[in-house]
């Protein structure tokens, strides 16, 4: 298998540990609901997820940032995982898939 093939295939397996991990206010997972931006693997398997909140204020910020550290640092294959928080652009209902303005019952 080639370098891009695994990293694809890592990248994959990530998206779905981040579609495990739901806002509790929310019954819908954090990849669904846009509070991931960006994913970036570098050569090494060191992993970058760029992600935000619904709100700065989220009251269950730390527990969420708890959730994504320790559901992709069990996957076979990360060297080390860097979780940056940003607030830039702000999340808002747009960033959502499909998926989940079907299941809020928005579409």
């Amino acid at each position: 298998m080639n370098k891009d093939n695994a990293l694809l295939q890592l990248k994959n397996k990530i998206i779905q540990e981040l579609k495990n991990i739901y806002d509790p206010e929310i019954p819908v997972n954090i990849y669904d609901l846009g509070l991931i931006y960006d994913i970036d693997i570098d050569k090494h398997n060191n992993v970058r997820i760029t992600m935000t909140l619904t709100s700065p204020n989220c009251p269950i910020a730390d527990q969420l940032l708890t959730d994504v550290k320790q559901h992709i640092t069990y996957i076979k294959g990360i060297n080390d995982l860097n979780i940056n928080l940003v607030f830039e652009p702000p999340w808002d209902r747009s960033m959502m898939s499909d998926e989940a303005l079907l299941e809020l019952g928005m579409l």
